[in-house]
């Protein structure tokens, strides 16, 4: 399923209108009909039901004149207030606004002295709330008269559908900066909008209803983002055939694990193996390699050369460069430590890395430290690497290409909100009012795939994106993102292309912790659970 922005959006109602000759008229008065039918399945037969219904001035208040129609037309008592000038109303709305009058229905203004007194009274007498105010073109934050309106329709306790996005919310990032309606459900047009998957929209909108208003298809043909659903991990999962044997399905080479942190990398190669990998090498610091070898006995294990505080060492380089000449993807990071000597053995190891990778964990926390050090700094004015492009792009491995072009294997980042924050230098805050366009953005400059996680992990590659509905506040614990890690790594290995790869292992990984979470509970969730349901996941998304 497509995900647009607002920009989007009024680009695919414009194409649909004056390429496919669908009016606008044609097109709101499907909209508003498709929140009528909705209001409907939630109050049954509306003789003796009450609704309000919040109208704005711009499109969405007209999809609240329709609806408000067809509440009439179907025995339901209406009360509607609006939030403008009845003669600032123009187009399509402005037709709805003038039907509604016709029909004798009153209006009542939210400029009048005593509108916050006929709204309690409309609140206390109402048996649902549509919340018509503001749509996609809201930006920056409800203040005044209608704030308070907000935030007395939250305190009452009536069921709020909201028309196309919850007034007060940025249907392109999910932010709120003040007051926003708190829907119970949202209907939404055409297609989904970002922001009522991003947090902390996602929040508000409630049960997400996604209506066909007689959008044609080609009219959304450029779209770059999309839902991951279990109907496209399906289609992307490569079908497994009668003859197959473990060399068809990729050798993951999991590289990490230190003194106190081991536990890390067996779960990242527990995950790469329950997702399918035919083959891991778990490659841990030496005097770790008995712990690995009787914690995964499924995954073949590598000694590494060692620090004396137990984490791997640079002298372990060339012992990594000969096990990679084996494997078809690896696995860098899960319990490095971010030791000195670890970071060093890091600076080493990246550029001559040439098959794909997964960068997690600590490697990614290694990678910002070299980036900050001087020595990096030096690296970059000698031409190692373009400044701007952030710190991966000075130390990406590169191979001379036909036609004499730089390339290396492709790369895939899962980094969390700090961790992103420190490679990109962008604040925590920054990045989590706009976790798309940062994502999008590392992606470009970077020229790798990531998957920035979090609730609703966006996964970002060159020129398409995916955002994942799976998962739950219970997976917010220690070695979660391991588990991922090793599912991204095993998928790649198996042949999947890079965004692809991420965007199935965060819908599994998220589903998994979903179908755990029914036996455990959030609050006892753990990552040793989550991997253990990994396969159930995959079963679940065959069964779908």
């Amino acid at each position: 399923m497509h995900l647009v922005t607002a920009q989007e959006m009024r680009e695919i109602d414009q194409k649909t209108v004056e390429e496919y000759g669908i009016s606008g008229l044609v097109l709101m008065e499907n909209a508003g009909l498709a929140v009528f039918r909705t209001v409907q399945e939630i109050l049954g037969p509306l003789t003796d039901k009450t609704v309000l219904i919040i109208c704005g001035r711009g499109n969405n208040g007209g999809d609240g004149f329709v609806a408000a129609r067809h509440l009439v037309n179907h025995g339901g008592r209406v009360r509607l207030m609006l939030a403008a000038d009845p003669e600032a109303l123009t187009g399509d709305a402005r037709v709805n606004y003038d039907i509604w009058r016709r029909m004798g229905q009153k209006v009542y203004s939210v400029a009048d002295r005593n509108s916050l007194q006929v709204l309690h009274l409309a609140l206390m007498q109402a048996d649902l709330v549509i919340d018509a105010l503001y749509g996609t073109g809201f930006r920056g934050e409800v203040k005044d008269r209608l704030k308070r309106l907000v935030e007395a329709v939250n305190e009452s306790d009536r069921v709020v559908v909201s028309v196309d996005m919850p007034s007060g919310v940025d249907a392109d990032t999910g932010a709120v900066r003040g007051a926003a309606i708190m829907a119970d459900h949202t209907v939404t047009f055409g297609l989904p909008k970002l922001g009522l998957l991003l947090e902390p929209g996602t929040d508000y909108a409630g049960t997400v209803h996604v209506a066909d208003i007689s959008i044609p298809p080609g009219a959304t043909a450029n779209v770059r983002r999309s839902l991951i659903t279990s109907e496209l991990v399906r289609e992307w999962l490569h079908p497994r055939l009668p003859g197959a044997h473990k060399g068809h399905f990729g050798h993951v080479l999991v590289i990490g694990g230190s003194r106190g942190m081991v536990g890390a990398a067996c779960l990242a190669a527990r995950a790469a193996l329950y997702g399918g990998a035919g083959l891991v090498t778990l490659a841990v610091p030496r005097s770790l390699q008995d712990v690995a070898a009787a914690t995964v006995p499924e995954a073949m294990t590598a000694g590494l050369a060692e620090t004396v505080d137990g984490s791997i060492s640079p002298l372990a380089r060339d012992h990594i460069l000969d096990l990679q000449n084996k494997a078809s993807v690896i696995a860098f990071g899960p319990g490095l430590s971010v030791h000195a000597e670890t970071v060093e053995m890091v600076r080493l190891v990246l550029p001559a890395i040439r098959v794909p990778c997964v960068l997690d964990a600590d490697a990614l926390n290694a990678l910002a430290i070299i980036a900050s050090s001087s020595a990096s700094r030096s690296h970059l004015d000698e031409g190692g690497g373009d400044e701007s492009a952030g710190p991966l792009k000075a130390y990406m491995p590169t191979e001379v290409a036909d036609g004499g072009h730089e390339r290396g294997p492709p790369f895939i980042l899962t980094p969390h909100p700090g961790e992103m924050s420190r490679l990109s230098g962008i604040s925590v805050n920054e990045l989590l009012s706009d976790r798309v366009g940062v994502a999008e953005g590392a992606a470009e400059r970077w020229g790798c795939t990531v998957a920035l996680k979090g609730r609703s992990t966006v996964v970002a590659g060159l020129g398409e994106t995916y955002i994942n509905p799976t998962g739950n506040p219970g997976m917010a614990t220690a070695g979660a993102g391991d588990v991922l890690t090793g599912l991204v790594a095993s998928l790649l290995a198996q042949g999947l292309t890079p965004v692809r790869a991420a965007a199935v292992a965060a819908y599994v990984h998220g589903l998994a912790g979903d179908l755990a979470a029914e036996d455990t509970g959030l609050m006892g969730l753990t990552a040793g659970a989550i991997v253990q349901t990994v396969p159930t996941a995959f079963k679940d998304v065959e069964r779908r």
